[in-house]
């Protein structure tokens, strides 16, 4: 009996299969890289998964959980093939309670779809990575995913209260529960959030929310270059504002995005802040007016004001489908989204530029500017060849070297995964790593969750 067979026996034929297709689809994510797995498992309940993994370290099988496919990093690759624990048919949303403000959810529950059932009940979740619409909640958790609004309202980890995880031995723990204050014990929900993997794979998911705000306004403006941009963003924070986004973007990628959407939809000038508030209408009123005279002060080429919740959607559609319009290059879009401290946001800008001259290749800057998670796409042709690749590695070499030296980190919300597992001992200090391994090894001694992977 081989193992497909085995494991129709244990979860029954409608959980597993091993044709081509099936195993290519769930052989890699967004990155370049795939692996497929011997065999797909498609769990429906935490029980099943409990009985997979006592299963899968009783014969040391490797075990790699993933959900909708949507990481930048390779995180959920089954690079030592295994079993590929797709957990996409986990997508109830069991309960959204306004007296508790939680969400009770499974894991292949889509990001948007909970945000969505949310607000029919005038509750908010305000984690907003760009692939919302298509990422799950458990791919979420798995990187600790932020977005957007992570400068106002913080990222996965500060909405998540309680944890189902079935450990790498079947064993089953829940931690936390639908309080939003709790210090029972250690925070082993952080530990959870964040660790790609590699830990346990978690079966339900309870969530804080918060009220809806009532009223929302947008500020899309342009300026002549990425300078002034960054200038404006220190200046708004000079100013008292706490906006939920401030999202900056460099001039490779408006002319890729007025190349993929047409010159009118994208504004003039090489540089463009997007800023977002919300709250109580007036309170609204009184920031957007506050915020666009304080911008105008600054000379933009443009800016536009939006309050109507379709108009501010509108200005945000450019900003969401900047990636999709840079893959629309042709090129081969390598995303490394670094976090440096807002004070060296400028230098980091003006180093890439100086990057690209250096490389050869084209660089693309846009994202986070409120909190200094900036995505640096460095766009590649002919990526298949070797010369090509070792140059690449050159250049992030050099990026992620200048990024360390300001204090920064390689990865803000992406994870480690296989894309920057080279770069892992440079972004971290020995004792680190050994707690990391101490941790692995308590809750995975046979070492089978999503193996291959940065602690490898």
């Amino acid at each position: 009996m081989n193992l497909a067979e085995e494991l129709r026996a244990l979860l029954g034929n409608e959980a597993v299969s091993d044709e081509a297709a099936e195993l290519q689809a769930h052989g890699g994510d967004k990155w370049i890289a795939n692996h497929p797995p011997d065999v797909v498992v498609f769990a429906t309940s935490t029980e099943q998964v409990s009985r997979l993994l006592r299963f899968a370290s009783e014969r040391k099988i490797p075990v790699t959980a993933r959900g909708a496919g949507y990481g930048y990093v390779g995180s959920c690759v089954p690079v030592r093939g295994g079993i590929a624990l797709s957990l996409m048919r986990m997508n109830r949303i069991k309960e959204i309670n306004f007296a508790d403000a939680v969400a009770v959810v499974e894991p292949g529950v889509i990001t948007a779809d909970l945000q969505e059932k949310a607000r029919e009940q005038k509750l908010f979740y305000p984690p907003d990575p760009a692939s919302q619409k298509d990422c799950t909640i458990g791919g979420n958790i798995a990187t600790n995913a932020g977005g957007p609004r992570c400068l106002k309202y913080g990222v996965t980890r500060n909405y998540v209260i309680g944890l189902e995880v079935v450990l790498a031995s079947g064993e089953v723990l829940r931690t936390g529960g639908r309080v939003h204050k709790n210090k029972t014990g250690f925070n082993l929900i952080g530990l959870f959030v964040g660790s790609e993997g590699m830990l346990g794979v978690v079966t339900e998911i309870t969530l804080r929310l918060l009220p809806l705000p009532p009223a929302r306004a947008t500020l899309s403006a342009s300026f002549a270059t990425m300078r002034e941009t960054a200038a404006t963003v220190q200046a708004i924070f000079q100013a008292g504002f706490l906006p939920s986004t401030l999202e900056i973007a460099d001039q490779y990628t408006l002319e890729a995005a007025r190349r993929d959407k047409g010159v009118s939809h994208v504004p003039s000038g090489s540089a463009h802040l997007l800023v977002d508030v919300d709250g109580q209408v007036e309170t609204v009123r009184s920031e957007a007016a506050a915020l666009e005279k304080l911008i105008s002060s600054r000379n933009p080429n443009s800016l536009v004001t939006a309050t109507a919740e379709a108009d501010c959607e509108n200005l945000w559609a450019l900003r969401r489908d900047f990636s999709n319009s840079l893959r629309a290059t042709g090129l081969t879009k390598l995303n490394e989204d670094v976090v440096v401290p807002r004070s060296h946001l400028v230098e980091l800008i003006e180093f890439a530029e100086l990057l690209q001259k250096r490389s050869g290749f084209p660089i693309a800057c846009f994202g986070h500017a409120g909190d200094g998670n900036i995505h640096v796409n460095i766009m590649v042709g002919n990526y298949e060849d070797p010369a090509v690749q070792k140059k690449v590695g050159q250049t992030l070499d050099e990026l992620f070297q200048q990024v360390l030296a300001w204090g920064g980190v390689i990865t803000g919300e992406h994870g480690i995964g296989l894309a920057k597992k080279r770069w892992w001992p440079e972004a971290t200090s020995e004792v680190a790593r050994e707690a990391h391994r101490a941790i692995k090894n308590a809750l995975d001694p046979a070492g089978i969750l999503n193996p291959g992977k940065f602690l490898d």
